[in-house]
């Protein structure tokens, strides 16, 4: 076969071949890439790398023949190779690491230890292209980089130290990106682990990069490990005038409705000690998110308050104030119920009798909660009548998708609980407070003497009653049309 005819049909091969190529690896790596095959990376390398690299080597060898001991083509020839490297290590990782199965070694493999085997193979690998293209010593080459190490090595001790300690890190594996630490005095979520330091976002939103080298020093708190559950603990001091069993009993149930606290493990509290002048108590809960807990123990401090206001605890007062001017006159409770009671329309008629009052009196309190404190549970019974005095509340359904939904509001001269006090079943519904609420609460005893002295309030809570009945019915419509996709109609 003469020259001539040889370098016609080259590139012939090389015009025909080459855009063949790259529409079958077109066609491969949309296949690839649908099902999500991490092996679609490297064909994409392989054809606008590797391939298009072969194509020029080739021609310039077979098609216009030069001279192989040029530089020009010594450069394509290691152009080729290094991509070819690239690649092969792209094939690698792609194989054992990308579509690794979880809780194998491949997976667990740190993403720092790849990068530092990818660079030193990228390294042996050029040594070896420069020796076969361009006849290098290896020996002589071997020597510099040695020394130039030792130099280097002197030179980037704290980095090196920074990058072989997070080696260490990385191979035990302590925590992960997402995970909350405290570091020395350093607290924050992981936001990046890279080859010298950590990167943690503090809850104050601020980045603090924090080197592998001091982590390697210190002791390090996980609170997203192992099951991602972190442990509060608080403490809070009542006097010696709150019955200790009384008050383990409302802090419990304080932090089981706190949003954010978990009932499993379930909150246990504590006597812890016997002080001076108030008895210590030890609440200790769990919570999921530890970025929460601020407003978690927040949510849990404010709703001490007012629980312990309704049970008629007392905090412990840290000082005490006394004052030298008299005491001012106050109003008889009668008055106190008068003056709440005369803006309600439907207790004005007993606003105005004393007798009537002094009787409510006895029956009746007083009780503050806090926003988005929980009044009356749904599934719970009441043996009360609760009147509106301050405030707003919120009546509330859960459907059978454990969804919440709004019914009505509630607001000054309102009341509620009537739903359960008259009929002894558990309460349809739920009332929460939406913010700070007051209300009058009348235990059953009073109301009964209420209906006797004015019957028509009776049927006022009967209409209420059926009004409320009417709405929840027309919540729980509205519930299964939105969940079924269908709108229906609703006659309120």
């Amino acid at each position: 076969m003469s020259a001539n005819s040889e370098w016609l049909i080259w590139a012939i091969t090389i015009g025909f071949g080459f855009p063949l190529l790259v529409i079958m690896l077109g066609e491969a790596i949309h296949h690839l890439e649908r099902h999500g095959k991490p092996i679609a990376a490297t064909l994409v390398l392989v054809r606008n790398l590797v391939l298009p690299v072969l194509v020029l080597m080739l021609f310039v060898n077979n098609v216009v023949n030069l001279d192989d001991r040029g530089n020009f083509v010594k450069i394509i020839e290691t152009l080729f190779w290094l991509s070819v490297i690239h690649a092969s290590l792209s094939l690698i990782n792609a194989v054992l690491f990308e579509d690794a199965e979880a809780d194998t070694w491949r997976a667990r493999m740190p993403k720092l230890l790849i990068d530092l085997a990818r660079l030193f193979l990228v390294l042996a690998g050029s040594a070896i292209v420069l020796a076969a293209v361009w006849g290098a010593d290896l020996a002589g080459l071997a020597t510099a980089l040695g020394v130039s190490s030792i130099v280097i090595g002197l030179a980037l001790q704290d980095t090196l130290g920074s990058i072989m300690s997070g080696v260490a890190l990385l191979f035990e594996r302590p925590f992960t990106v997402g995970d909350w630490l405290r570091v020395g005095d350093i607290e924050g979520r992981v936001i990046d682990i890279n080859w010298r330091s950590v990167r943690l976002l503090t809850s104050q939103r601020q980045v603090v990069v924090v080197p592998h080298q001091f982590i390697g020093k210190e002791v390090i708190w996980n609170y997203s490990q192992p099951d991602g559950l972190y442990n509060q603990t608080i403490s809070v001091s009542f006097s010696y005038d709150s019955p200790p069993n009384l008050v383990k009993q409302v802090l419990k149930s304080i932090a089981l409705a706190t949003p954010g606290v978990l009932a499993e493990p379930e909150p246990e509290v504590t006597t812890k000690s016997y002080d001076q002048t108030a008895i210590s108590y030890e609440v200790e809960f769990f919570v999921e998110n530890f970025e929460d807990v601020g407003h978690i123990l927040d949510s849990f401090m404010t709703r001490v308050w007012y629980a312990a206001q309704r049970n008629n605890l007392s905090l412990h007062q840290y000082q005490y104030e006394y004052s030298t001017q008299p005491p001012t006159k106050t109003d008889s409770p009668s008055n106190m119920w008068a003056k709440n009671l005369h803006s309600i329309p439907s207790f004005m008629p007993l606003a105005r009798e004393q007798e009537s009052l002094a009787d409510l009196t006895k029956g009746t309190v007083v009780q503050k909660f806090g926003a988005g404190e929980t009044v009356i549970r749904q599934g719970d019974r009441s043996n009360a009548l609760y009147i509106i005095i301050a405030g707003q509340a919120v009546i509330t359904i859960t459907n059978d998708f454990d969804k919440e939904q709004e019914v009505m509001a509630l607001s000054l001269g309102e009341f509620f609980g009537e739903m359960t006090l008259f009929s002894g079943e558990p309460s349809p519904v739920s009332i929460a407070a939406i913010d700070d609420l007051q209300v009058i609460v009348i235990f059953s005893d009073a109301v009964n003497k209420m209906i006797e002295r004015q019957p028509s309030f009776a049927r006022q809570v009967g209409q209420i009653i059926e009004a409320r009945r009417s709405a929840i019915s027309a919540a729980q419509q509205e519930d299964v049309s939105s969940n079924a996709g269908v709108e229906l109609p609703i006659d309120v």
